[in-house]
């Protein structure tokens, strides 16, 4: 896929968002010493109907825990998966993303591997005005006209000033801190903060996945989990109970993690995910982690995977005021905040940020289909695929055919026909060319990687061992 490294600290750019009021409070930048009590008050706005224009919706609505934080209606996620605003008839753009995982990332800024950081899926919640991009995200949806549709901050302060946790927010942030009159925009400031904190604490991050258990005995194990592979050059991730082939000059092919906690579905799954020699989801979905926790699968980069336009998207019907191009409206994300922003952009067009893959499958009826609950899923910035098959499937589509456009499907390509396509030169793809239709964004497109059809059905079984909840810590 991309850069085997992702952070460098150089050619770093901040910038400000224009049009927005100057900070007339003495909050310091960067994200806040989070306690128990701030995040009770996030978690109490977090769920606050009444923090809507007419009482309707909470950021809850489009991320729902039980969903893994992201958008519970199986109708809506069937269709356009864009979430209806508190007032009828509005929509956004783009799917809900998971508002859990999310505290690590770093305001936004460029390096020689690209952009990272930010908030939202075109990173236009930045951090830059308040050093931390998660609460600035967290300040977005409340006036966001086609969201929660609040006039404006006063009446924010009003509707938390009147709500049942007033005293709690003081007790937050000290005697007279709910003063709307005097400091709408520092009390504004405060509320996302506190959301901010609910979102980076434990009950919201809990990491306690199956996947994780797995990482806990590893490490026990003296075993490094990024370092799974496939061994053969990626060959030896064929069925399970082949065992690798015998390689044993492979100290980390993946038969060497059995009884850890992964079945050998899973952990063939994980190894091609991370082997640089197959899919390498893991270059953008990183299992780099800090110190003495766990992975957080994305690396807060910027991609375009050549995800078509979902036709289905309520956004393309919304009247001019909020959407002028019509139908004819085109989601170049990080590009176009960039171009707002007056910043260089043609590199950037048709870039999404990486999502972190934690909850990926949490509800989804793939995963449980035993719960009467369950929901369909929808993958994609704009919500286009419907399960986890569908859009891994597409990631290993969308590699077949751009080698076949290049002509380098030779060597590695074809894996013996096991992608779909006769022997190891890739002929026979032709017949596969129109399975999706043509990218959104065409430019800018990330070089995927091939690995054969056999092994996304491994990839999905990984994936859903992501979910919370599988055990208590």
């Amino acid at each position: 896929m991309r850069r085997p490294s992702c952070i460098i600290l150089a050619l770093a750019l901040v910038f400000s968002l224009s049009g927005l009021a100057a900070r007339s409070f003495a909050l310091p930048k960067g994200p806040v010493a989070v306690t128990e009590d701030m995040a009770a008050l996030g978690k109490l706005i977090f769920f606050d109907e009444g923090l809507s224009i007419n009482g309707t919706q909470s950021c809850a609505a489009c991320h729902a825990p039980e969903a893994g934080w992201t958008g519970p209606d199986a109708a809506v996620n069937a269709g356009g998966a864009v979430y209806q605003g508190a007032l009828p008839h509005r929509f956004g753009n783009r799917k809900p993303p998971s508002s859990a995982y999310a505290g690590d990332s770093p305001v936004l800024h460029q390096t020689a591997d690209g952009w990272f950081g930010g908030m939202f899926w075109d990173g236009r919640a930045t951090g830059e005005r308040l050093g931390d991009p998660l609460a600035e995200q967290a300040q977005g949806p409340f006036l966001n006209p086609l969201e929660q549709g609040i006039a404006n901050a006063q009446v924010l302060c009003v509707k938390v000033k009147n709500s049942g946790y007033a005293g709690l927010f003081e007790q937050v942030w000290g005697a007279g801190s709910l003063n709307c009159a005097k400091d709408t925009e520092g009390v504004y400031e405060k509320i996302a903060r506190s959301v901010a904190a609910y979102e980076r604490s434990p009950e919201v991050n809990p990491f306690t996945s199956k996947f994780d258990k797995f990482w806990e005995n590893a490490k026990a194990a003296g075993k490094d989990v990024t370092k799974i592979q496939c061994p053969g050059n990626g060959m030896g991730c064929g069925m399970p109970g082949m065992g690798g082939g015998g390689m044993g000059r492979w100290p980390n092919r993946w038969t060497n993690y059995r009884n850890l906690g992964l079945s050998d579905e899973e952990l063939i799954g994980l190894a091609v995910f991370t082997d640089a020699t197959r899919a390498n989801c893991a270059s953008c979905h990183t299992l780099n982690a800090k110190p003495g926790s766990y992975p957080l699968f994305t690396d807060f980069g910027y991609d375009n995977l050549g995800v078509p336009k979902n036709p289905q998207n309520p956004f393309y019907s919304m009247p001019p005021a909020w959407n002028p191009d019509g139908a004819d409206w085109i989601d170049y994300g990080l590009g176009g905040f960039l171009m707002k922003a007056d910043l260089p952009y043609k590199s950037e067009l048709g870039k999404q940020k990486v999502p972190t893959l934690r909850n990926v499958a949490k509800l989804s009826c793939e995963a449980e289909p035993e719960n009467v609950g369950c929901i369909v899923k929808a993958y994609g910035h704009n919500g286009y695929f419907k399960s986890l098959e569908d859009i891994v499937f597409f990631y290993h589509w969308r590699a077949a055919m751009d080698c076949m456009a290049s002509g380098t499907c030779g060597g590695m390509g074809g894996m013996g026909g096991m992608d779909g396509c006769d022997g190891m030169s890739g002929s026979g793809c032709e017949g596969m060319a129109d399975m999706f239709p043509p990218p959104e964004v065409d430019q800018n497109r990330t070089q995927l990687n091939m690995f054969p059809r056999m092994q996304v059905d491994y990839i999905v079984a990984f994936l859903k061992t992501l979910s919370d909840g599988y055990f208590q810590k």
